[in-house]
């Protein structure tokens, strides 16, 4: 395998994702070598890779299931062996599911419980052993949590889980120079958020932000690329990038 030395090395789990892709390619222009990490789309990040190495960048492809301990360990252990280190770990994966609470399928609700929070402590575990100084690990909640839509309860129980993990593990680590926090979009043009709604839905949520619009994942990566680099002074928050709705 061949092996690259860069400055800074960020991985990006559900890196084929609507986001995930977006904010792998902003940490890559920001000159991160970057670990696009996919459960099941192996061709989708293919293309992340491919975008950000034909643009002059450094990226490789990384599998697992994120609640699987093994999994994740040996991706973390197969970036170490290429690019030397973990420095940012941001973490996208995530899966979500919108029922009324009084209809919500239980073996769905097991199926969401196990992705959004034992996948958040397997990968935080991972990232407080391996970041190195001067890193970042960063969490993917939702503004939902407290928007409060109907229909999102078990989401947002989920994402409120990963508030309380980002906050405690921030704590956690107190005398290391890594920062933990939560990024927490509200509604954004990706295929995930989408899916299985009218126009009219779409133009509604639209018009709850100031700005009238949906985000874009180029807006939430911008965000990321904030808390992985500059923002050194910003440890233990959720940053509501939403464009006001809240």
């Amino acid at each position: 395998m061949q092996t690259f030395t860069p400055n800074r090395v960020a991985i990006v789990t559900g890196g084929s994702g609507g986001i995930g892709r977006i904010v792998a390619e902003r940490l890559a222009s920001d000159g991160l070598a970057v670990a696009v990490h996919y459960a099941g789309n192996k061709d989708d990040a293919q293309e992340v890779v491919d975008t950000i190495t034909a643009t002059g960048g450094n990226a490789m492809l990384v599998r697992g299931d994120v609640a699987d301990e093994a999994d994740m360990a040996s991706a973390f252990a197969a970036i170490e062996e290429t690019f030397g280190g973990v420095d940012v770990v941001v973490h996208t994966a995530g899966r979500m599911m919108l029922a009324p609470l009084i209809d919500f399928d239980l073996t769905q609700l097991d199926a969401l419980l196990r992705t959004n929070i034992r996948g958040t402590f397997v990968v935080d575990q991972l990232a407080a052993r391996k970041v190195r100084n001067g890193g970042a690990i960063i969490n993917f909640s939702s503004s939902v949590v407290k928007i409060a839509l109907p229909s999102y309860s078990a989401y947002a129980a989920t994402k409120g889980a990963v508030d309380a993990v980002s906050l405690i593990l921030a704590r956690e680590l107190r005398g290391r120079d890594v920062t933990v926090n939560a990024v927490a979009p509200g509604p954004t043009a990706t295929p995930l958020f989408l899916n299985g709604k009218s126009e009219e839905t779409v133009n509604n949520l639209s018009n709850m932000a100031p700005l009238q619009r949906l985000g874009t994942p180029a807006d939430i990566a911008e965000a990321v690329s904030f808390l992985a680099g500059p923002a050194r002074w910003v440890n233990g928050q959720t940053v509501y990038v939403n464009g006001g709705v809240i």
